[in-house]
């Protein structure tokens, strides 16, 4: 099949086709110059549920996969691709729910369309990605949270990496990344930056997840950001959020921006420090009660919340991350 005519004509791809594709990339069938173009028309045409489908079962297959001990486990990250170039929220809210004691299997990967990926700012705090199956044990286990770096664990992604990059833009493999974290954990937090592909994710992560939450904000953050309303899907839910949910006042967007990957990870600590503004706080604390509300459905938003803003405050994540030396290097 000559993928790149059939994207160009607007046709769409069934699950099996969609398969193939996949199967073509890993098989090197595709020139970069081929393959940069069939996946800028995807791109622009947009997924239908049945491509979502046939990639996600492909790249599935060949990932590589670990054994980890815990059933009661969060991933936390997002689509990406909203052009936003915020500071690391979601990575924050990992490290924060990771201190509050729960299990976080965070799955993530370097900036293509963004400054500063999830990698990348854990890469520059000096933090080693590993697929070994014991230390990821025992992270998890001494400090409630593991990385799972996607080029480590996904080889199609890999392959594609050199054209992803070169392109600089989104492509749909941002789309699928928070679909394809190979631990599966039963709980999830994520955020898309279309409400088209909220929707997505709502169905494609019910077979595949107990509780989750998918966030996505009307003025195009693919996070909670209280800078306006935002959209957040559930199992069976449809909700609207924004700042006055929380008690507290709307966050500019201006303070929201991570610059550099160094100003990234300067604002990182500073949040699990306590010493950010409250601005940036209440961001990460909202975040974090969404993470929490996916073990606690009965919970109200805003009592998970003041929950959890009063322990960034505290400074106790800085204090229970600097314990272990896997992760000191890294604060």
């Amino acid at each position: 099949m000559n993928f790149l005519k059939k994207i160009l004509r607007q046709e769409q791809l069934n699950i099996n086709e969609s398969e193939a594709f996949i199967h073509a990339i890993a098989n090197d069938e595709f020139s970069e110059v081929e393959l940069g173009g069939i996946l800028t028309a995807i791109q622009m045409r947009g997924l239908t549920l049945d491509e979502f489908k046939g990639f996600r079962n492909a790249l599935e297959s060949y990932a590589d996969r670990v054994s980890l001990y815990t059933n009661e486990a969060i991933d936390v990250c997002g689509t990406g691709g909203d052009g936003k170039d915020t500071f690391n929220i979601s990575t924050t809210t990992a490290f924060i729910l990771s201190a509050m004691g729960y299990k976080v299997i965070k799955h993530g990967n370097y900036g293509v369309s963004s400054i500063c990926g999830s990698s990348n700012v854990l890469e520059y705090l000096g933090f080693n990605f590993t697929k070994d199956e014991q230390v990821l044990n025992q992270q998890l286990e001494k400090q409630n949270i593991c990385f799972i770096h996607a080029p480590l664990f996904h080889p199609v992604l890999k392959k594609v990496a050199p054209v992803r990059k070169q392109l600089g833009v989104g492509t749909f493999f941002n789309a699928m990344g928070p679909l394809l974290n190979p631990i599966q954990p039963k709980f999830q937090l994520t955020g898309t930056y279309s409400l088209e592909l909220a929707k997505i994710y709502q169905v494609l992560l019910r077979d595949k997840r107990q509780s989750f939450k998918v966030v996505y904000a009307l003025d195009r953050y693919d996070e909670l950001t209280l800078t306006a309303d935002a959209r957040v899907l559930g199992n069976n839910s449809d909700e609207i959020l924004n700042a006055n949910s929380f008690g507290v006042e709307v966050t500019s967007p201006e303070n929201l921006k991570g610059g550099s990957i160094e100003q990234s990870a300067n604002m990182l600590r500073s949040i699990l420090g306590g010493h950010a503004s409250e601005e940036l706080i209440n961001v990460v604390a909202s975040n974090t009660a969404l993470g929490m509300s996916c073990f606690h459905p009965e919970k109200q938003y805003k009592i998970l919340f003041e929950e959890a803003k009063a322990f960034i405050s505290s400074g106790q994540a800085i204090k229970f991350h600097k314990q272990f030396n896997t992760v000191e290097a890294a604060i």
